[in-house]
């Protein structure tokens, strides 16, 4: 057993997310100077910087929703395994699915692929599952950049990243901060596994002789990161004018992707002020990986809960009364949807 100091696994792993914190502290003045600007006559920026999605107001009444990311140190268990032709899924559903949060449709998707050594059949896998997970969220692959770096990646290390942009009208933005009340209910859909998040406490725990001994663990940890694009879309569009909805107030008030910080840091960024959401952790089968990581690196259920999605990919607020019709429609996609909790008075944290 990997033993880990108690209280933040993360960090011990070499990931101080304060620095993260304080980067966009120093950044943000940056940031928001730019934001003023009307670029082509254009509204421009609506909101500021923390949300899920970037939204930029194009006019008419439509709002661009962009957003970016990237794999991570998943990457490494791909290269171990040898197995490139799904990651690429992976980095468009990190970013699909924070565009959809807001209630957009993903319209296009571009990458970036960079290494030492451009290997043309690695690339090509990684592009496969880059249209797959394109194919999957219903939008184009644009484009893309590959690089090709000597002496900055080494050996068979790469980097994976994207972005997509994604429209929505803006009467049917999903704006958790100005929507959510006390009382909405907290509708989780299942993950797949841990995702593309948490994986350099992963690889502190489970050392490359387990995972190259144990492929049912490695093939755990490398499934794909689900894409939501279908569900949430089925659930806007529902939502806006099929008359199923139960009553006539917006029903979905909220969308929160469970990303790296887990919990405790994404479900926050879709509360209203004044807001916190109680979890029955009761409600939902946690996965054997889970249990597999916290076992192997003696990691704290607060640890976790703090890291990874716990089998949660991501909650959806919804008015009290609009919950079994959107627990419905989400399951009519083929989505496992499960009622997980509900959003009560607070100070903006995650009861569990």
């Amino acid at each position: 057993m990997i033993q880990l100091a108690s209280g933040d696994a993360y960090g011990d792993a070499g990931v101080d997310v304060t620095r993260g914190y304080r980067a966009l502290d120093l950044m943000r003045g940056h940031i928001e100077a730019t934001q003023a600007l009307k670029p082509a006559g254009l509204p421009g920026v609506v909101g500021g910087v923390g949300g899920f999605a970037g939204l930029f107001d194009i006019g008419g009444g439509r709002l661009l929703a962009a957003g970016a990311d990237g794999v991570g140190t998943k990457l490494k268990l791909a290269t171990l395994a040898g197995r490139h032709d799904t990651i690429g899924i992976d980095c468009v559903a990190m970013c699909v699915n924070d565009v959809a949060c807001c209630g957009a449709q993903p319209l296009f998707f571009l990458d970036y692929i960079a290494s030492g050594r451009t290997d043309p059949q690695r690339v090509a896998d990684v592009v496969a599952g880059v249209a797959n997970g394109c194919t999957q969220a219903g939008c184009a692959l644009l484009g893309g950049e590959t690089a090709e770096m000597p002496g900055f990646y080494a050996g068979d290390d790469y980097d994976l990243a994207g972005f997509a942009v994604g429209i929505v009208d803006a009467d049917k933005l999903w704006d958790g901060k100005a929507s959510t009340k006390a009382g909405d209910v907290l509708i989780g859909l299942a993950s797949s596994g841990p995702h593309s998040n948490g994986f350099s406490l992963i690889r502190r725990v489970f050392d490359e002789q387990r995972l190259r001994g144990d492929k049912a663990l490695l093939d755990a940890l490398l499934t794909p990161t689900l894409v939501y694009v279908k569900p949430l879309m089925t659930l806007q569009s529902a939502s806006a004018g099929s008359g199923k909805q139960p009553n006539s107030e917006r029903p979905v008030h909220g969308a929160a992707h469970i990303t790296g910080g887990g919990f405790f840091e994404n479900i926050p960024r879709m509360l209203a002020e004044g807001l916190s959401a109680r979890i029955d952790r009761s409600t939902w089968n946690i996965p054997p990986v889970f249990d597999e990581i916290a076992a192997a690196g003696n990691v704290s259920e607060h640890d976790m809960f703090g890291t990874f999605n716990m089998g949660i990919g991501l909650v959806i607020a919804v008015a009290p009364g609009s919950a079994d019709w959107a627990l419905s429609t989400l399951k009519d996609t083929g989505a496992t949807a499960t009622i997980i909790g509900e959003i009560v008075p607070g100070k903006g944290e995650v009861l569990l």
